[in-house]
Parts: structure tokens; C-alpha cells; sequence
């Protein structure tokens, strides 16, 4: 049947994470703003990360000090002017998320602030190891206050309207874009002049992941679809530290432990980390997960330990009382023994090339959060300038949309299914999501190879065949739209990382070992259709 439901909006935000969150609040005053995400507000990424936001408050901190400490751990590819930028907004962020009230830790009347890897100063803020929940709470709570925000839980993205899909003359601009109701299984048709997609990464697409089952790429897909330029997808962050327990399949280990102290060892107790970097547990991320790499690969371990046991337990249960708790509800004791830990896929550094207003490449199209490459991470993020990036570009691009007068309101087709069938056997989706994820975890990891790339760029070949066919021929599911996502995301990564003859930050290829020179970005042009 061909569906007749259209919804008007001034402002449609996919996604309900701290970018979008910021996004809906700062646009509230001023616009008609709906918020949909694909299941309920709180279930991204944003609620999952521990450690904390990135900002220099410290008088013996700097901006020029926190700008080289994103450019160090950026291997040579961060932008400047974006790093600045960030860095430079960040008190201000930090000042508005206080006036909101969210509950940040306090020392002696003062905000407390922690170190993690890669930074050279005390200059995290955070609420005890729950940072991101703690923030995406409060924010929630304003966000259900304002009568101007529209909140549209269990809608997923389907995609995006153009301009140049609907053979209107003129530049490509988006126009709205279609969403699956989960509760009425009904495709909707959304209408408004701005679009801004904040829908997160894609560590879905690995077998092993930190990230929530909510992450896959989704934003990343359709604004490719769409036409937009993506940049640096090779760059996949492994987290060093996620627990590795049989009941528990994605809980963080904070960068922040390693921060306060932690070790990390072999099962005999011996250090490992001296003999890979001098700056031991707390140089950058992809060097740590390479090193744990290593050591498990030489000795055949299923992980490694990190110890932070000779910390005394209040000062433990003051600091990490998630970690503590949920490592206790596991048998794990952290006060008298080390977390089992190994890496994980932990975030996107790559995503929709954007600038420093959250602008795509088609007009009255936005991206913020994971989902955009901004140039502030380069080839490894740093620790905690991700919260600190989501909320800077949502107020940048809110800026943006409120100095930019309403365009018109073309009428948009509606989504027309009436020649598919239910699907028959849904075996499929589950099978590929499984064969995806399993063989990029197997090729396209913490150590590429040319060999392992074309192996992973064949599979996908076929897997994007079986999709399209069922995408074509059956109603969509939320696992099918999924799905398809995270194999269109699977090849970018994959296109990326062969272009690259290089290792650079969090891309290791074995057979391209050096830097090479000049520095530059991996940047893909979706053909035109």
C-alpha cells in the first residue's frame, strides 16, 4: 500500500544522544524540533561512556596545551582550526552543562578533574565512572520538558529525502526523510527545512564492541546514500580495556583507571606496557590496544589484566563505584584482584565530512557527534574530547539553523510499499549480521593486511547483493534497515583502509608499516545518481 502519513517539523534531529540532546535544547526556544531515535531516548552510545568531558579549567592548563596533546594523539591529521575550535568552547560547555545540573564530581567545593591517556594535564571533568549517563540524564530530563520538542521513540531511519531524488532543479537539499514506526510497522513521510543526523557510530559492525546494539551506522549510510562526502572511516578506535567476561559482552573499563593508576599485566603478574611505549599505561589508545594485541597473540591469552588493586577501596568505591559494583556482581573483586580485559571496537573517528557550523555537503543537512568527521580526531581520538565534540558542533549547528531563514516546504512523496511482501525468512538478516561482523573482527581489526582488506571487500560485495535484493523485494524491518547500514558502512571502512599505504594512528596494515608523507585524509565521493 502507499502510505499517507507526513508530519511537519522545523527541525527533524535523528538520534537522542548528547548531540542530539544539545541540538533539540538549544533549538527549542526558536523551532519545532522532533527528536526520533530508533528505540528510547536513553539506549545510544551516549549514556555508556565512563570517563568523562575533555576541557581546560586547571591555571596550570592550557589551550595551546590541550590543542597538542589532540594533535599528538591525532597522528598528523587533525584539523587546526576544528581542534581550536573545540578546545576553545569547552569551559563554555562546561558552564552550561552545570547550569543545567548535572552532577559533576566535586573536590574541596571544586569541580574534579582526572587524567586520562594521552593527556598531559589534569583536565577531566566527570560525574564519578558514569560521566555520559549522568550528562545524557539530565539533558533527557530538560529535553521532556519543552513543549516545542516532539519526542518519537521506536522510529528508525529509513532515509533521506533529496532534492536530487525528487528531480527538483536546483543545489541538492534535503527535505525530510522517511522513518519506520515500530508500533504501527508504518513507513512515515517527515518534513522540515533542516535535517541533522546524530545517530552515533557503527561498532556494530565488529564482533566485539563497547558500544550499545544501537550503533550501527546508521546516519554514516544514509547521508552517503544521500550523497555526501565521508573521511577517515579506516580510523576505528579499539577501547584497550573492555572486560572480558562470558556474562557481560560490552562493559567499559574506563580510560580513567589506567588514569589513576592501573596496571596492566600478563596472568604471572608482569608488566607489559615499559616495553612498548614510555609512557607506559597512559600512552594513547591504539598503542595500548596494539600492545595487548601483541602480548595476547605471543603468549595465546584470551586477555590481559589491568590491576588497579593497590588503590585503597574508598578511594575505589569514590571513583569508579560502577566498575566496582558491576565487577562485583560478576565475582570479580577488584580491591584484591585484577579486571580481565581485552580490546574492543569503541568508536568511529571517521563519518560524514562536515564544517565547523555541522554542515554537509548537501544543504540544510547536518551532522553531529560520531556520525561527522569534523577533523578533531585525526587517526586516534583522544580520551574524552568525543562528549566534548557532540555538544560543540549540536550548539554550532543549532547556531547554524537559527540565523538561517525557513526554506519552503515542497510536497514530499510518501513511502510506497505496495508492490513487496512480508519476508519469509528472516534467517537472512540474522545470518549476515553474524558473517559481517565476524569477518571484519577477523580482517579489518586492530592489524590489517592487504590480503585479509580483499577478502573482507569480497564478502561484502556478496552480502550488499543478498541485502539489496530483500530490501527490494520485502517490507522493512528495523533488522533489515540495520543491517543494510552496517554492510554499506562495512565497505567505506574497507575502501578507506585500502587507500591508505600507510600506518597511521588507529590504522595498523603490516604490509604499509611506515608513515608516509605528506599527512592526508581518506576522503570518499559517493557517485553521482
Amino acid at each position: 500500500m502507499t502510505h499517507t502519513t507526513t508530519q511537519d517539523f522545523d527541525v527533524l534531529i535523528v538520534g537522542s544522544g548528547l548531540a542530539g540532546l544539545t541540538a533539540a535544547l538549544q533549538l527549542a526556544p526558536t523551532h519545532r524540533v522532533a527528536v526520533i531515535t530508533k528505540r528510547q531516548l536513553q539506549d545510544g552510545s551516549s549514556g555508556w561512556a565512563q570517563g568523562g568531558i575533555a576541557a581546560v579549567l586547571a591555571e596550570d592548563d592550557s589551550f595551546d596545551a590541550h590543542v597538542q596533546d589532540t594533535l599528538t594523539a591525532g597522528a598528523g591529521l587533525c584539523d587546526l582550526a576544528s581542534t581550536r575550535y573545540v578546545v576553545e568552547n569547552a569551559p563554555d560547555t562546561i558552564a552550561w552543562l552545570q547550569q543545567l545540573g548535572v552532577p559533576f564530581s566535586q573536590e574541596d567545593g571544586c569541580l574534579h578533574l582526572t587524567r586520562e591517556g594521552g593527556h598531559s594535564a589534569r583536565r577531566i571533568v566527570h560525574a564519578t565512572d558514569a560521566t555520559g549517563a549522568a550528562v545524557q540524564q539530565t539533558l533527557i530530563a530538560h529535553v521532556r520538558q519543552m513543549p516545542n520538542i516532539t519526542l518519537l521513540e521506536q522510529h528508525t531511519l529509513v532515509d533521506l529525502i533529496t532534492s536530487r531524488k525528487l528531480g527538483l532543479p536546483g543545489p541538492q537539499r534535503c527535505l525530510g526523510l522517511y522513518a519506520l514506526d515500530g508500533a504501527t510497522d508504518e513507513v512515515i513521510t517527515f518534513r522540515a527545512p533542516h535535517t541533522i543526523l546524530a545517530t552515533g557510530g557503527a561498532g556494530k559492525v565488529y564482533l566485539y564492541t563497547t558500544n550499545p546494539d544501537t550503533a550501527t551506522g546508521d546516519g554514516i549510510a544514509a547521508a552517503w546514500r544521500a550523497g555526501c562526502r565521508v573521511a577517515n572511516l579506516e580510523f576505528i578506535q579499539f577501547h584497550p580495556t573492555c572486560l572480558y567476561h562470558p556474562n557481560e559482552k560490552s562493559f567499559l573499563i574506563s580510560e580513567a583507571v589506567r588514569g589513576e593508576g592501573g596496571q596492566l599485566k600478563l596472568p604471572d603478574g608482569t608488566r607489559f606496557m615499559p616495553q612498548h611505549d614510555a609512557r607506559e599505561e597512559l600512552a594513547p589508545r591504539d598503542i595500548v590496544a596494539r600492545a595487548i594485541d601483541f602480548e595476547m597473540k605471543k603468549h595465546g591469552l584470551d586477555c590481559v589484566h589491568l590491576d588497579i588493586s593497590h588503590q585503597s577501596p574508598q578511594f575505589l568505591q569514590e571513583h569508579f563505584p560502577n566498575i566496582l559494583a558491576r565487577c562485583a556482581e560478576l565475582g570479580i573483586d577488584i580491591t584484591q584482584e585484577p579486571i580481565p580485559v581485552v580490546p574492543a571496537a569503541h568508536y568511529t573517528c571517521g563519518g560524514v565530512l562536515t564544517d565547523l557550523g555541522g554542515r554537509t555537503d548537501i544543504a540544510n543537512l547536518y551532522a553531529i557527534g560520531e556520525t561527522a568527521c569534523t577533523g578533531l580526531h585525526g587517526a586516534n581520538r583522544l580520551a574524552s574530547n568525543s562528549l566534548l565534540e557532540c555538544m560543540v558542533f549540536a550548539r554550532a549547528a543549532a547556531k547554524h539553523i537559527q540565523a538561517t531563514p525557513l526554506a519552503d516546504r515542497p510536497a514530499l512523496p510518501m513511502w510506497d510499499d505496495s508492490r513487496v511482501t512480508d519476508a519469509d525468512e528472516a534467517v537472512v538478516i540474522s545470518h549476515n549480521w553474524d558473517e559481517l561482523r565476524r569477518f571484519m573482527w577477523d580482517y579489518v581489526g586492530i592489524v590489517r593486511t592487504n590480503k585479509r582488506l580483499e577478502r573482507a571487500a569480497h564478502r561484502i560485495a556478496l552480502l550488499q547483493s543478498e541485502i539489496q535484493e530483500f530490501y527490494a523485494n520485502f517490507h522493512v524491518t528495523r533488522d533489515l534497515l540495520e543491517l543494510r547500514n552496517l554492510v554499506q558502512v562495512a565497505e567505506l571502512i574497507v575502501r578507506s583502509a585500502q587507500m591508505r599505504h600507510e600506518s597511521r594512528g588507529l590504522h595498523f596494515s603490516r604490509d604499509w608499516p611506515d608513515l608516509a608523507a605528506p599527512a592526508a585524509s581518506t576522503i570518499l565521493v559517493p557517485p553521482v545518481k
